[in-house]
Formats: structure tokens, sequence, C-alpha cells
């Protein structure tokens, strides 16, 4: 990871996915800002907790001759209120309003997983 990328996760354990409220506004923001950044005085690094909702989403189907099978992409609402673009994994087709909860990901960073009923 550059030293220009934020870290996404949390040393906590377990680890949590991490964004940053604004200290005035109390406005949520994903990625984290970065601690070089010239607005990091502003926020306060904070975890995602939980398991948030889906909002909206779009399953992606690939060209037959890539030989990939149809994926899920789509935003998560969690308290905070913060919305979330990414990878929604865990069933075949989501719906509106399915709990997720964030993973990590060694490809992507984080997607979301299907919190089982």
């Amino acid at each position: 990871m550059s030293s220009t990328t934020p870290n996404l996760w949390s040393s906590d354990s377990p680890p949590a996915l991490q964004a940053s409220r604004h200290h005035t506004t109390g406005a949520w923001r994903f990625p984290a800002v970065a601690e070089h950044s010239p607005l990091a005085s502003q926020y306060a690094t904070v975890p995602v907790h939980g398991s948030g909702a889906v909002y909206s989403f779009t399953v992606i189907h690939p060209a037959p001759k890539t030989g990939l099978p149809p994926y899920a992409l789509g935003y998560v609402d969690f308290d905070g209120p913060l919305r979330v673009f990414g990878r929604l994994e865990g069933k075949d087709r989501p719906t509106i309003g399915a709990r997720y909860v964030p993973v990590s990901s060694d490809t992507f960073g984080y997607v979301f997983q299907a919190v089982q009923d």
C-alpha cells in the first residue's frame, strides 16, 4: 500500500473498516481521510461497525469469453450515516434492504459479505 493510500482497516481485533467523521458537521466519508491530507485536522478516523443495508445494486455480466461469472456491485448504508460502494458477495442476487458486513479482500481491499439469516 502506498503512503498516499489511506489504510482501509483498523488495527483492532477484529479489524474494522475505517471512515472519517467531520468534527464540526458530523458528516461521514469513505475512505478515511489520509493523515497527510490538508483536511486531516478537520476529521476523526472512526470505525464502521455492524452490518449495513443494501441501498441499491446492479449485477455485472462479464463477456462470456472472459470466463468470469456474474457479480454484484452495490451501495450499502451503515450507521453514521455512511453509504459505501463495493462488491456484494454471499448471495446469487442481493435484495434491497439485505444486511451485509464489510470483510477484508486481498483483491479489492474490502467486500461486503451477506449476513446469513
